[in-house]
């Protein structure tokens, strides 16, 4: 294949070098967005005088029924000899047009054409990762709403600490998601600048309007300032990645949790069968497999974030060949976090929750101890000793085989005078619970109200 570059050379290339420095098995990805920028370059071209209008028109013409024949063959792309998928759109172009594909060219560089393209892919796939956060979103809040009356054991350090509301724990998730939604935002305001006719590195003597092209391609923020800047740049790259990183470390908690969950050590919930496997040799088993493999994909994600950091560090300005590096990262982590998202919403929609395992957990384990240290605490006495109060009244329980709320009034008056029998209605986990009716606490007009407004903001953000 003759190359866009080979007037310099006289011998070919190195048979090995060639499959080596071939990026079209994975930039062919780009051939919507390379045929997309094509078109506002060839535009672009005519408003600067260099092609006629006809020809302007011939070329978009050609580029839209390219777009088309692939997008009823897309392995054509995948068959193709190129070297890249800039040289395989210029291939086809000169297939159909002629002498006139080579005209296209002019005044752009693979350079800014390759940054335009990632950009403009990575804004789609952005919208399309918070879609499906959105959706996992969802499926929580409404999970959150069907079981916002069952208890469960909070823990810290995976020991059971204070009773808590099952829906209240899942909202937290709903938080994260929110927050990654945000990171992606803010990383999509970023990708907003365009960098065609940056040129290979300084811009182009032909009298291009940059402003109009950025506004034909969707950029808000107008041309990069910087035509160094402009085609050396990655950050946009990084900052998805980090992104889809946070997502893999928010879903591989819930997972952790879910794995446990599922165990017959705790069984609180019973996931879907479609979304789990069985043993080969073990009839009984019903594997978590969905949360396993989610929970190891952010060990993947963020080796794509490293090999991003490490691609582009000490990177002289302005292009290097090392930035073709940059590829395979970027888009295994947007499929990666894509793929996660959407398993974890089907999961999510199928769990079945235990109630009586969840509440007996809850009325396991001295779970109340905090109540009747603030119960002595409401009359007067100072936390601190209250504190060491209903420590030793553990103690006791323990020593006995007994949980709090079975201890006798004299057992609780003889280590301080101001309990009556009102602790043991501190003691019952559900008004333990409600009583923490405070902004993010898990009482049950808070948690309602938090469903409310989750919905509300899900549906307005869609």
């Amino acid at each position: 294949m003759s190359k866009l570059w080979g007037g310099r050379f006289e011998g070919g290339l190195d048979p090995f070098f060639e499959r080596f420095n071939r990026s079209l098995p994975f930039d062919r990805r780009l051939v919507d967005e390379d045929i997309t920028g094509s078109i506002a370059w060839a535009r672009a071209l005519g408003g600067a005088g260099v092609l006629e209008q006809g020809e302007v028109d011939q070329l978009a013409q050609a580029l839209e029924q390219l777009r088309e024949e692939l997008s009823n063959d897309p392995q054509r792309v995948a068959r193709a000899p190129d070297e890249d998928v800039h040289s395989f759109v210029e291939r086809e172009l000169l297939q159909s047009l002629g002498v006139l594909a080579r005209k296209l060219h002019t005044g752009r560089s693979r350079n800014d054409q390759v940054a335009t393209d990632l950009k403009l892919w990575l804004k789609r796939h952005v919208a399309e990762l918070d879609g499906w956060l959105a959706g996992l979103a969802g499926a929580l809040v409404e999970l959150a709403e069907k079981t916002a009356e069952l208890p469960l054991p909070g823990y810290t350090h995976l020991q059971r600490a204070q009773p808590m509301r099952l829906a209240h724990h899942l909202l937290a998730y709903v938080e994260m998601l929110a927050r990654d939604r945000g990171r992606l935002d803010d990383a999509h305001r970023r990708m907003g600048e365009c960098p065609l006719g940056a040129g290979a590195l300084a811009t182009t003597t032909f009298a291009i309007d940059r402003e109009a092209t950025a506004r034909a391609l969707g950029f808000e923020a107008g041309p990069m300032r910087n035509s160094l800047d402009a085609v050396s740049d990655r950050d946009f790259a990084l900052e998805l990645v980090f992104a889809c990183v946070t997502v893999g470390q928010h879903l591989s908690r819930l997972c952790e949790e879910l794995v446990l969950w599922a165990s017959q050590e705790f069984a609180f919930v019973r996931l879907p069968e479609g979304y789990c496997s069985g043993s080969s040799i073990m009839p009984q088993k019903v594997n978590p497999d969905v949360p396993e493999l989610v929970r190891a994909k952010v060990g993947r994600l963020t080796g794509d974030l490293v090999t991003l950091v490490m691609v582009g560090k000490a990177l002289p300005l302005a292009y290097n060949k090392d930035l073709q590096e940059s590829h395979e990262p970027l888009y295994d982590a947007a499929s990666t976090a894509h793929e996660c998202l959407h398993v974890m919403a089907g999961l999510v929609a199928g769990l079945e929750f235990d109630a009586a395992a969840m509440r007996h957990a809850v009325d396991r384990g001295h779970l109340g101890a905090t109540e009747v240290a603030d119960f002595l605490a409401a009359r007067g006495i100072p936390f601190r000793r209250a504190h060491d109060v209903a420590g030793t009244l553990v103690r006791l329980a323990i020593s006995r085989g007994v949980e709090l709320s079975e201890l006798s009034l004299e057992e609780y008056r003889a280590l301080a005078p101001e309990f009556d029998d009102g602790v043991y209605t501190a003691l019952d986990p559900v008004r333990a619970v409600d009583r923490r009716d405070v902004v993010g606490g898990p009482a049950r007009g808070r948690v309602l109200a938090e469903i409310e407004r989750l919905e509300e903001e899900l549906r307005a953000s869609l």
